[in-house]
């Protein structure tokens, strides 16, 4: 009943934060990038609290829907995580992307593509996330000072390169830049693990179209060693 109960709420809810979440997005880039004054300034501020608020009180009201409070609490600290960072939410489109791009495929290899799409939009979601937070705390400090500075900066560093050439020097701009470090490590592991799975699948299906024509020859033989028996029986046979 409870678990219903979230259930109906997360679907009616879907749209409308995931829509909040890309407002979110882009009034913070517009913070950050274009640094605007006045209305647009106040605007973009109003558009923050508000979808703060929104995830805020969607996550209380899911966890207290739920049935057991605390493992809900343990088992969703995505949710919560969402909920410090509104933007997110906008992961949750993905599942859709999913759908329509693994229709009639089989388990394997939905598997394998969800992973592959949702590292993809992760990885894409998080360089343009850590860019404008780093921007945000290393333009007046460091060697970081443009938007194009700081997407580059993210991207050797989620890729764990690290040119050397833009560092952050602030302490907000060194927690955004370990955990890049943390999640380039992550994705390197999700990209070998589904290579692998990749690769050991096909080794399996080989194995099995392998030993199937191997049993295929061996009945083929025993039925024409059958038949050789059953001829010199024939010729022995007295006349």
């Amino acid at each position: 009943m409870y678990g219903e109960r979230i259930k109906r709420w997360d679907k009616s809810v879907e749209w409308p934060l995931t829509i909040t979440a890309i407002l979110f997005l882009l009034a913070y880039a517009t913070q950050i990038i274009a640094r605007p004054n006045g209305p647009l300034n106040t605007l973009c501020e109003v558009i923050l609290v508000v979808t703060w608020a929104l995830f805020a009180a969607d996550y209380i009201v899911r966890l207290t829907i739920a049935h057991n409070r605390s493992r809900w609490f343990s088992r969703h600290l995505l949710d919560l995580a969402i909920v410090v960072l509104p933007m997110l939410r906008p992961l949750r489109l993905m599942r859709f992307l999913t759908v329509l791009a693994l229709i009639g495929r089989n388990t394997g290899n939905m598997l394998r593509g969800r992973v592959v799409l949702y590292t993809v939009g992760a990885t894409a979601l998080t360089i343009l996330i850590a860019g404008l937070a780093v921007l945000d705390a290393e333009r007046e400090a460091g060697s970081i000072e443009s938007f194009p500075d700081a997407i580059w900066w993210a991207f050797v560093t989620i890729t764990t390169v690290g040119y050397g050439d833009l560092y952050p020097v602030t302490v907000t701009g060194r927690v955004v830049a370990v955990g890049l470090m943390v999640g380039g490590i992550a994705l390197i592991g999700v990209v070998t693990a589904t290579l692998a799975s990749w690769i050991v699948e096909r080794v399996a299906d080989q194995s099995t179209k392998t030993a199937a024509a191997t049993e295929s020859q061996v009945e083929q033989l025993r039925q024409e060693v059958a038949e050789l028996k059953d001829l010199i029986l024939d010729l022995r046979a007295p006349r």
